[in-house]
């Protein structure tokens, strides 16, 4: 038979006075941290412009897909093109782009039954954006992510975008 002293043990205080939530998580999501096949982590989804110069900068956890952000990327923002990379390819976006009067320049998935036409030259200007996270990744605190919340990351990766800027 059990002790009755010992039958009722209060929970003890959460750690840093938060709540675990339901999922057994403790907020990762809100601080833009998630699993993705490279392990736990942050994206950030960046638009640049003709010279490889940042517009918009977004943050997310690991996991979500690059298209999940692409009309929030276009939104607010004056563009005559938009190139993109395969995992930019949704009709849905593309018709997004087109509305705003703008060419997209974003090539099929391989598997698409319905190959779009792109301008191949144009496309290879996407090296710029590539160009752009060789230089953002110089500094290590973006490329390390050492910041705990996402407010603060995102306002160092804007900090070394400026950087980039006055260079």
């Amino acid at each position: 038979m059990a002790d009755p002293r010992f039958d009722h043990h209060p929970r003890p205080p959460p750690r840093r006075g938060r709540e675990k939530k339901a999922e057994g998580t403790g907020g990762q999501s809100e601080q833009a941290l998630g699993r993705s096949r490279g392990g736990f982590g942050t994206k950030i989804h960046a638009g640049v412009r003709g010279r490889g110069l940042p517009v918009k900068l977004l943050l997310t956890a690991g996991h979500p897909s690059d298209i999940s952000q692409g009309e929030k990327l276009i939104a607010e923002v004056p563009v005559a093109v938009v190139i993109g990379e395969k995992g930019y390819d949704r009709k849905k976006l593309v018709r997004a782009i087109r509305r705003r009067g703008a060419e997209a320049v974003i090539p099929s998935l391989s598997n698409r039954n319905e190959q779009r036409r792109y301008d191949r030259e144009r496309y290879k200007d996407r090296n710029l954006a590539e160009r752009f996270w060789g230089k953002l990744k110089q500094y290590r605190r973006v490329a390390r992510r050492y910041e705990k919340t996402a407010r603060n990351f995102l306002a160092f990766v804007h900090v070394a975008s400026i950087m980039v800027l006055l260079k």
